[in-house]
């Protein structure tokens, strides 16, 4: 292994390793978000979208506590936050019931556009744990995104938690 891979291999373990979960104090700004998604699945509510962010992370979509989607071409769902927020982690309960690889390739987005062509915070490497968290480092947006880009699947989600701080402007007097 030449040196610039092993340096990028140790950087990315650094940056893997320093990812500790959120305070767990703080509070979940999600839930008094709006949340939406491409479709629900058959058209029911059993899986609507603010299903993923009740608070509560039964990972089982047959209790009724999960979103799903009726399956598409890059499929999503997303939490308006109202308002601009610097994200810390967002953290993913994944249905574990049934086809939990189903996330994998999906992607965190953050930013302030409505239409989920934000920039990417992490994306879903592999589903065996439920619970997968994703640092973002401040990472500033409105609007949180689950995508799995690219091809035709079902999107389903537990919970989606979000932690970070309202951004607020500073504005500084000149004289």
């Amino acid at each position: 292994m030449n040196l610039l891979s092993s340096l990028v291999l140790l950087g990315s373990l650094a940056l893997t390793l320093g990812c500790s979960g959120p305070d767990p104090r703080a509070t979940n700004i999600a839930r008094n978000g709006e949340a939406s998604q491409d479709s629900d699945y058959q058209g029911d509510k059993l899986g609507s979208a603010k299903k993923a962010i009740d608070g509560v992370k039964n990972v089982n979509y047959y209790k009724g506590f999960c979103a799903h989607n009726n399956g598409r071409m890059n499929p999503w769902w997303k939490v308006d936050l109202k308002q601009t927020y610097k994200i810390s982690h967002v953290v993913i309960t994944n249905r574990m019931d049934c086809c939990p690889q189903r996330l994998i390739g999906a992607e965190v987005r953050i930013g302030n556009s409505p239409d989920n062509n934000n920039p990417v915070c992490g994306t879903v490497n592999n589903a065996v744990d439920a619970i997968l968290t994703f640092c973002c480092y401040g990472m500033k947006g409105q609007f949180i995104s689950v995508v799995i880009p690219g091809r035709i699947e079902w999107l389903s989600l537990c919970e989606v938690e979000v932690y970070g701080e309202l951004v607020t402007e500073n504005y500084e007097t000149c004289w």
